[in-house]
């Protein structure tokens, strides 16, 4: 096992009740935890409870649980539309300030995409204006931004790992852009990781795209559809495409040692319970 363990949590809905958040994600088994911060549908922005960001980030630091702030799925700051666009930087803005108020080590921000076939450089353009200033003014107490690439639907600006490469060139592979790994779309974007190896050489690729320790967390998914379907449809660990051995792999791999692994899996709690109590005894079984 790696000299630091990663360390296992899961997606929980904070439901109006942003302190227990963090109890609750214990109770389930989880060593990080992953949260929105408002309507994950939606644009509306809340300045949110200082004394309930203030009990959350007590509680979290009281046992050292890694927290990821997710910004809503509309975010695309490739988008051709200026009122996309517009509310996207607004919205990853947001999610910053609120992420630094709850103690939150990283933000989660989809790569996004240029929509139509003829807008990719345009695309990556308003990427670089719309996240280069925001992670200048990144100070110590601030989250990182968290690249997601995505499932490679839609004119996807990044879906595969070589995608990372002009991605962060754009941000001039600015230090506190991070980048945060899900399996499910890797899987659908073409990687196929099933294979015995293959989960291991796709994390030793993204090292060599992105730079060592450019990796901050990993979204651990198994995939319902197949390898290179573009659909972004999650699965449970070993009950889709990917398979169970293959997040054996993930969880004894150098790259994620003492990251945030953490569970977006479908189900309610009882599930995730399952789903968790998986990640840690395959992370057990790790030499």
């Amino acid at each position: 096992m790696p000299a630091t363990p990663p360390v296992i949590g899961t997606h929980i809905s904070a439901g109006g009740k942003l302190a227990t958040v963090p109890r609750r994600a214990r109770e389930l088994g989880a060593e990080s935890v992953q949260i929105f911060l408002g309507n994950p549908r939606g644009w509306a922005t809340t300045a949110g409870d200082p004394a309930a960001d203030a009990a959350f980030r007590a509680a979290a630091a009281e046992t050292g649980m890694p927290v990821l702030v997710h910004t809503p799925y509309l975010v695309n700051l490739g988008s051709p539309t200026a009122l996309t666009y517009e509310r996207s930087m607004h919205s990853v803005a947001h999610a910053v300030t609120r992420g630094r108020a709850v103690g939150a080590n990283g933000v989660v921000v989809h790569t996004g995409s240029c929509v139509d076939g003829g807008g990719r450089a345009q695309a990556m353009l308003q990427v670089r204006e719309a996240l280069l200033p925001l992670l200048d003014q990144l100070d110590d107490d601030a989250p990182d931004v968290l690249l997601e690439p995505t499932a490679g639907q839609g004119r996807s600006l990044c879906a595969t790992i070589d995608d990372l490469g002009p991605y962060l060139e754009a941000l001039d592979y600015h230090p506190r852009a991070k980048i945060c790994l899900d399996t499910c779309h890797a899987f659908a974007a073409g990687h196929d990781l099933a294979p015995a190896g293959a989960m291991s050489a796709l994390l030793d690729r993204l090292a060599e795209v992105a730079g060592t320790g450019r990796l901050a967390a990993v979204h651990a998914n198994d995939s319902m559809d197949v390898c290179g379907s573009f659909r972004d449809r999650h699965a449970r660990i070993g009950a889709g495409h990917i398979g169970t051995d293959p997040f054996r792999e993930l969880l004894a791999h150098p790259s994620v040692a003492g990251l945030p692994v953490v569970l977006e899996t479908p189900g309610g709690t009882d599930a995730h319970a399952e789903d968790l109590a998986l990640l840690a005894k395959l992370r057990a079984q790790v030499p």
